[in-house]
């Protein structure tokens, strides 16, 4: 399912390094939080506040701490570093000294051939997931990749193994043999609420395991980065640059509730909005990585757009939700289920649909083949329809 709505330009930040315009990064998130105070603010000239009374600590012991939940969740975040091949240059001619001092033993002297192409290396962060030896990372981290090795928190270094990478949602599963490790537990991702404290781990810029706290600051965002099909974004305020790309965003329960993927910035640096996968969606992925090798979705077939205020208004609707439909393809599952152009989906399977990203997120984690229930608006009245949905293509990119 595709949509005209516009995007940002983006900056892809893949295997720690950028390319291409100011925008949106691939990278991670978390960010500062504060502590209420029992005691009545006055301001002079305002109004005396209401106390909220003050906020427990996070840690047992009365230390305004998270250092308990860091020892919970440390050990399970790892560093993933690729290696692969570079695109091979064009053929050459010039003096093979002056090749040589340019760039070094890569040249091998033979008139007409180029340098060998420069290994790439990237960096990038995981996170273990069961103790077996199961790591999540992003797709960005490892596509490519020849050759992938993970540091472990105790300081051993293994070759991974890639069981599945999967670009839509921009995650990948690893394997690795290095006996029972540390693993964090998949927390539910849509109990998150906006004001949730949580932290981020993960190995910036290669210097090392970092943590950094910060708040939920929204839920089910979409950044258009990659093909843009499958996204519901936890949005962080994190301070996180390169290479926090597949660590852990964590509750101060020490579950994971997202993968860090992607921050939004006018340069390589950080300005407080990061994203993460949400581990509700990480799960299913993960589940389908390990079985099958790869994700199985479901497809409408249609083009949709946002509801806007001036169309509710028109249409009737009750609130400024839903799904446009503004293109049904011939032969699809929509097509087929009766969908048309000018049709309004206000719910699917019984559950309303918020936006356009709601619904694409719902139709692509139903089974392909199954049957669906939409109601949507057309001039002016409410209809059911029963779909029955086709399978996305699948197109994987690095």
């Amino acid at each position: 399912m595709q949509t005209n709505s516009n995007r940002w330009s983006v900056r892809r930040v893949r295997v720690g390094w950028a390319i291409g315009a100011v925008g949106v990064l691939l990278a991670g998130a978390g960010w500062g939080g504060l502590t209420a105070s029992p005691e009545r603010a006055t301001v002079a000239g305002a109004p005396t506040a209401t106390p909220v009374g003050r906020v427990t600590p996070a840690i047992a012991g009365g230390r305004d701490s998270y250092a308990d939940v860091v020892k919970v969740a440390a050990p399970a975040v790892v560093t993933v570093r690729t290696e692969g091949r570079s695109r091979p240059g064009v053929p050459l001619s010039h003096d093979d000294d002056a090749l040589r001092r340019f760039f070094g033993d890569r040249f091998d002297g033979r008139p007409g051939v180029s340098p060998r192409p420069p290994r790439q290396r990237g960096l990038g962060s995981g996170v273990v997931v069961d103790r077996d030896g199961y790591v999540l990372t992003n797709h960005h981290v490892v596509a490519g990749a020849e050759r992938i090795v993970v540091d472990l928190s105790d300081q051993r270094t293994v070759v991974a193994k890639l069981v599945g990478s999967d670009q839509p949602s921009d995650l990948a599963l690893l394997k690795i043999d290095a006996g029972p490790l540390p693993s964090l537990r998949l927390g539910d991702s849509d109990a998150v609420e906006v004001g949730d404290v949580v932290l981020a781990l993960g190995n910036p810029l290669g210097i090392g395991q970092t943590v950094t706290m910060g708040i939920v600051s929204a839920k089910g965002r979409s950044t258009g980065v990659g093909d843009g099909s499958y996204e519901d974004f936890l949005q962080t305020d994190a301070p996180i640059n390169q290479g926090n790309s597949g660590g852990a965003l964590v509750n101060l329960q020490g579950q994971l509730v997202g993968i860090n993927s992607q921050i939004v910035s006018t340069s390589q640096g950080n300005i407080g909005i990061g994203f993460a996968i949400p581990a509700n969606m990480a799960r299913h992925v993960m589940q389908a990585l390990r079985t099958e090798g790869r994700v199985h979705r479901g497809q409408l077939g249609v083009t949709v757009e946002p509801v806007t205020s001036d169309l509710a208004d028109s249409l009737g609707l009750a609130s400024v939700s839903g799904a446009v439909v503004n293109r049904v393809e011939r032969g699809s599952a929509a097509e087929r289920g009766g969908l048309k152009a000018g049709d309004v989906i206000l719910s699917f399977n019984g559950k309303p649909v918020e936006d356009f990203n709601a619904l694409r997120n719902r139709v692509a984690e139903s089974v392909p083949g199954s049957s669906v229930s939409l109601v949507v608006v057309r001039d002016g009245k409410e209809r059911s329809l029963t779909v029955r949905l086709d399978e996305a293509a699948y197109n994987p990119r690095s």
